[in-house]
């Protein structure tokens, strides 16, 4: 298991394009991805209705998990595709 904290810097959150951005990335990895958020809720980085569903806010943290053969790559690059869809929010 491969664990990475991001903030969400976007001031609408996490919408549409973050979430199809991370969603995207992670459908090319075969680990199980998703990132907990709140107090034990967790979101499917896989489903763009369940990132979006989290309903996460600016300035609200999220841990980006991914466990498989592929999860040190696979956390690498949703991370970073999701970080470069919040810029210019």
């Amino acid at each position: 298991m491969v664990e990475e904290k991001i903030t969400v810097t976007s001031a609408l959150g996490i919408h549409l394009r973050p979430a199809g951005a991370m969603c995207d990335a992670a459908v090319k990895y075969e680990s199980h991805i998703y990132f907990d958020y709140g107090s034990g809720k967790r979101a499917n980085a896989k489903s763009v209705i369940s990132i979006l569903a989290s309903g996460i806010k600016c300035g609200e943290e999220i841990v980006l998990v991914a466990e498989g053969v592929d999860e040190v790559e696979a956390v690498k690059e949703v991370a970073k595709a999701f970080r470069a869809s919040l810029i210019d929010d």
